[in-house]
């Protein structure tokens, strides 16, 4: 089914990666600018990530021998940073992930290169190592945020949905390697059930997200293809889906033929294939679209607007 696979280390059948978005409380401030400060219980589940979650997910992929990617706000990085040490000695990537959470492509160009700018500095500050891979918050990636990233030095990106392995996106500054995911291997469709942020979901068991995620990797083991998810530590980091976690690397590993690495890792060996001729990836060319398609006459306006 997966006509142009990578070719993988070692023959390896497909990649995985697996990336945790360390948003803390950024998210309640985002959406609650002015009383985020009474809504405590949220709060603390927030805060649950960087104070509890990401130790244990530390010790736990020290345990089984493997490394994360942890994309992460700059300023929940300045306001945990023992968080950000704890992933930096366990010799996980800490990426880019917005500053304070904002949504880039409802920004100017010039704000959306501020926002991440200060992120890209207050991270490189915190982990030592300036990011080289970025997520865009809530997967708003905007028509400027190519050119931003290319203009800040990064390799790879990790916001877009559009194919099952590694291809290039591209604009007249250059191109990055993007590694693309799906809504499926998000753990805030199966766990996030929050009033404050305005999310109801409901909550399935461990059980029922891992076969979801585990459906999905088994496809890319079929078909040569890449695995990456998008879970939260506030979230998956809890105990009984920590342990769903757990058992699903196990399961990768057991399968064998699986290659585990971080974001900056594939990205880096898909660049050196392109490189070398091995592997020619599909190139979207971005934006895809300036402003709205010409079929729609000026006076149109979506029902409802």
């Amino acid at each position: 089914m997966i006509k142009n696979p990578v070719p993988w280390p070692n023959n390896a059948r497909c990649a995985v990666t697996f990336t945790w978005d360390m948003d803390t409380d950024s998210i309640l401030h985002l959406a609650h600018p002015n009383d985020a400060d009474t809504r405590i219980c949220t709060d603390s589940m927030l805060r649950y990530g960087p104070l509890i979650a990401v130790e244990r997910i530390v010790a736990m992929c020290e345990e089984l021998g493997v490394k994360h990617t942890f994309f992460v706000p700059g300023w929940c990085a300045e306001q945990y940073p023992e968080a950000i040490r704890m992933m930096v000695e366990g010799g996980h990537e800490v990426a880019h992930h917005g500053y304070l959470h904002e949504y880039p492509n409802e920004m100017t160009r010039d704000k959306e290169e501020y926002w991440t700018k200060r992120a890209y500095d207050a991270i490189a500050t915190i982990a030592g190592k300036a990011p080289v891979g970025y997520r865009a918050p809530w997967y708003k990636f905007s028509k400027h945020s190519l050119e931003v990233l290319l203009e800040l030095g990064f390799t790879y990106d990790c916001s877009l949905m559009g194919d099952d392995v590694p291809h290039l996106l591209r604009c007249a500054k250059g191109d990055l390697i993007e590694l693309p995911g799906n809504w499926q291997l998000d753990d805030w469709p199966h766990f996030v059930h929050v009033h404050d942020l305005d999310f109801m979901m409901p909550i399935k068991s461990p059980q029922q997200a891992m076969e979801c995620y585990m459906a999905e990797f088994d496809a890319m083991w079929e078909h040569n293809g890449f695995w990456v998810n998008c879970f939260h530590p506030f979230c998956s980091g809890q105990v009984s889906r920590l342990m769903m976690v757990k058992k699903m690397i196990q399961q990768m590993q057991e399968r064998g033929q699986v290659w585990i690495a971080t974001g900056e890792e594939v990205a880096a060996h898909v660049r050196c294939h392109i490189d070398d001729g091995t592997y020619k990836p599909r190139v979207d060319n971005l934006p895809y679209w300036q402003g709205r398609i010409k079929e729609f006459p000026a006076d149109y306006m979506p029902a409802g607007q």
